[in-house]
């Protein structure tokens, strides 16, 4: 059996180098995979991808074509949704990963094009807004070249079923299973009080087309990388799909939307002040106290008790920079 370790972060180096002691240990060959040899995906058994769900979703951006299935290794309790195994577990599952216990479940990706141009497949979600936010959007959307709706509304979110858990849930999307053959659209903030979340095949192509607006707007690409878009979005199934390792038994497909529940309803007690936070660092990524109180308005005291709930919580970590430890960053923790 030969494994790729993948994981590009300063902070993984330790974890990568004991994973691959405990892979020795069990008489399996590893390979430390990078950006540059990623064409090595499918040439292995299996990928062990180091970190939480946005490893995971960074590693199916850079890989396009076909990969071995992946296993997603955290160190800690998260609330990622991708990431299977802890790293503590590792051990006592080896075992089965050598008799083949397990199931690869295959999920859909999405092909993004932008005016014209290919980008990165993505795993949950691609989304179109405007470059400055509370802003109208002007844009019609096309099912296979047919038009469904001429709308203005903050911005349009396109999710895959695995992506319908995560920002198109929380703009109002439904839930969806894995393994359901569909694609969710969600108009945010629409000024027609009608709209609603349309659910369609995921042998369509969508297209978000004749956008306008005051602001420039910009394609969001599974929450990560953002750039500019003048004039079409299309979408469709793209050829290689995600491959995700199941342990066998594990219910996950239904044990995710559990976990989504649960954590919907720990929201619901939260501060208003802890849900602004959360939601800038899903949007803006790392951020500083004080960059947070720019962003927010909010006074550095309510910043600081929210962060506080928040990382007591699970749902953000703290990291010190290394360029100077007097200071210090928040993230979600996935």
């Amino acid at each position: 059996m030969k494994i790729a370790l993948v994981g590009a972060q300063p902070q993984n180096t330790l974890l990568i180098s004991k994973i691959q002691k405990i892979l020795d240990t069990s008489f399996i060959q590893t390979i430390i995979m990078t950006e540059n040899t990623f064409n090595l995906a499918n040439q292995v058994d299996l990928v062990f991808i180091i970190g939480g769900d946005r490893a995971i979703l960074d590693y199916f951006h850079k890989v396009v074509d076909e990969s071995a299935p992946i296993i997603g290794i955290y160190e800690s309790e998260s609330t990622g949704f991708l990431g299977q195994i802890d790293v503590r577990d590792l051990e006592t599952i080896i075992p089965r990963l050598k008799k083949n216990d397990y199931r690869i479940d295959e999920v859909v990706r999405l092909a993004v094009n932008v005016d014209g141009k290919e980008m990165e497949p993505v795993l949950n979600d691609v989304a179109v807004f405007p470059s400055k936010s509370a802003t109208l959007m002007e844009h019609i959307l096309r099912i296979d070249k047919n038009d469904v709706w001429h709308d203005n509304s903050d911005g349009v979110i396109i999710a895959t079923p695995t992506g319908s858990t995560a920002y198109s849930m929380s703009a109002g999307g439904p839930m969806i299973l894995q393994n359901s053959k569909v694609f969710v659209a969600v108009s945010v903030n629409s000024v027609d009080n009608t709209r609603r979340p349309l659910i369609f095949s995921d042998n369509c192509t969508l297209e978000i087309s004749d956008i306008l607006s005051r602001y420039h707007c910009e394609v969001v690409l599974d929450g990560g990388r953002r750039l500019g878009i003048k004039k079409i979005l299309t979408c469709m199934k793209h050829q290689y799909p995600a491959k995700l390792v199941r342990l066998i038994g594990d219910s996950s497909v239904t044990s995710l939307i559990a976990k989504k529940v649960k954590i919907a309803e720990e929201l619901l007690n939260m501060p208003p002040s802890a849900k602004l936070i959360l939601k800038i660092l899903e949007y803006e990524g790392s951020m500083s106290q004080k960059d947070l109180a720019t962003k927010t308005l909010l006074p550095e005291r309510t910043i600081r008790l929210s962060l506080g709930h928040l990382v007591n919580r699970g749902y953000v970590k703290k990291k010190t920079l290394l360029r100077d430890a007097r200071h210090r960053t928040y993230e979600l923790k996935i």
